[in-house]
């Protein structure tokens, strides 16, 4: 059974940064493609950014500022958020995919089976 742990959450003031980290535990094998996404209140959860098999993909919202990135040795995968705004307030989670996923589909959160439980974000202004 996979599970991820959001960690890294917290609250800053706008144009803050704030590094996410999600570590995937698994039984075998290395980490699969993984996607970040973040629910606001109120709000449909949404996708932030996705990674693996070398390529990455982000959404409208946060290219530029937010950077996603995997370190398999240590089955990790990390969000580095800068010029963070109060938009930006949200629960993210990671979740892993066990299909290869592309520019189509890496947002659609139906091709996620395993998701963290997520960390809070808080941006004040």
């Amino acid at each position: 059974q996979v599970q991820l742990v959001e960690s890294g959450g917290g609250s800053v003031q706008a144009g803050g940064s704030l590094t996410l980290s999600c570590v995937v535990a698994r039984p075998t094998g290395n980490m699969e493609f993984i996607g970040w996404f973040r629910q606001a209140p109120g709000k449909e959860r949404e996708e932030v950014a996705g990674a693996g098999y070398g390529t990455t993909y982000y959404a409208d919202s946060v290219k530029g500022r937010f950077t996603i990135s995997l370190d398999n040795a240590k089955n990790t995968v990390y969000l580095q958020m800068n010029n963070l705004q109060p938009d930006d307030t949200a629960m993210y989670y990671c979740a892993e995919s066990p299909w290869v996923l592309g520019s189509t589909d890496w947002n659609l959160q139906r091709y996620y089976k395993s998701w963290g439980q997520g960390t809070q974000v808080t941006v004040s202004s």
